[in-house]
């Protein structure tokens, strides 16, 4: 299996310009013929495009210079030289492109949007550009133009429509397991889950989305504390948040509040998402208990689910429905 890998930075150089030929027309009976030195052939380009056929930018560590092809040079009889082939690095949606300052440059988020992240040099102009009418036989050419050279970071945060959020050993992988294909590791112990996980949910009538499992946060993750950032980064494309916590814990609102806290204290943004609170692990604990705290909970949206029994899980396809489509307004479901 290859390794997740969510942010790289490469070197990327477009192709130079072939130079321009210097020379003459040779022929019999033609003693001095005139310049027919061609052109040199431009230098290809250097593309990024997003493809869904690949998930993370691993397959990027084995070279770490990429080059696209230089053009070759003029020749005689006025022919121009070969240009460069392009070069076309294929990264997945929802990778963002970033120079050595850290400023985006381009943010792929379709499937075959692409972006020129380095232009090729322009051939040189042969002797036969050079002749006028007071300068018959130039011997000269230019050389081509050498083409651009860029050091850039390339950044990954996943394109998910649903994101899991939630202490480490909430149940997270076990609910994307349940509603989706995905199939992510799932133990008894905190931070089984060191990568994301993308699942795929297809509903009647041929809707389908992404809901993402991301790595457990624990207080300070905004600072970069346990996966940090790693977990953070991926969350911010998501148009709905689940919240997801243990219903055999003491202090089930504390808890809500940490996840809150910590993306907001991440992006502000992240808490204008619909979201539902997730109470799991309800086949561990009495019905009485789970509805007594589902019910302290007031007005926020809650639904009682356990993965590992399907309860609650068909409620849940249709809460996220309607958080995908409106948002919905805030209830209890328990």
């Amino acid at each position: 299996m290859a390794k997740f890998t969510d942010t790289i930075s490469i070197h990327v150089r477009a192709g130079a310009g072939g130079p321009g030929a210097v020379s003459f027309h040779r022929e019999k009976f033609i003693p001095r013929g005139g310049p027919d030195g061609g052109d040199g052939g431009r230098g290809g380009n250097v593309y990024f495009e997003a493809d869904y056929n690949y998930h993370t930018l691993s397959h990027l560590f084995r070279d770490r210079v990429y080059r696209a092809g230089s053009g070759t040079g003029g020749m005689g009889q006025n022919r121009h030289g070969r240009d460069g082939d392009d070069l076309v690095i294929k990264v997945p949606p929802g990778t963002s492109v970033m120079d050595e300052d850290g400023e985006s440059l381009a943010d792929l988020v379709e499937s075959g949007s692409r972006f020129m992240a380095c232009e090729g040099g322009i051939g040189g102009h042969g002797n036969a550009f050079f002749k006028t009418s007071t300068h018959q036989t130039p011997r000269f050419a230019q050389p081509g133009m050498p083409g651009e050279e860029k050091y850039l970071t390339l950044n990954l945060r996943l394109i998910a429509d649903v994101g899991l959020v939630g202490l480490p050993n909430a149940g997270k992988s076990t609910l994307l397991a349940r509603l989706t294909n995905a199939k992510p590791k799932i133990a008894g112990y905190p931070f089984t889950t060191l990568i994301p996980n993308l699942g795929v949910v297809e509903r009647p009538g041929g809707k389908t989305y992404k809901i993402a499992d991301i790595p457990g946060i624990i207080e300070g993750a905004h600072r970069g504390l346990g996966l940090g950032l790693s977990f953070l980064q991926h969350i911010e494309r998501v148009k709905c948040i689940l919240f997801l916590i243990d219903v055999s814990e003491d202090n089930l609102h504390y808890t809500l509040e940490l996840l809150r806290a910590e993306l907001g204290q991440y992006n502000e943004k992240l808490l204008e998402r619909p979201c539902c609170v997730l109470l799991t692990k309800t086949d561990l604990v009495l019905e009485e208990e789970t509805d007594e705290k589902a019910a302290a909970f007031g007005n926020e949206r809650v639904l009682a689910v356990s993965a590992h029994e399907g309860s609650g899980v068909e409620r849940l396809y249709e809460i996220i429905d309607e958080l995908l489509e409106t948002g919905g307004a805030p209830q209890t479901d328990s």
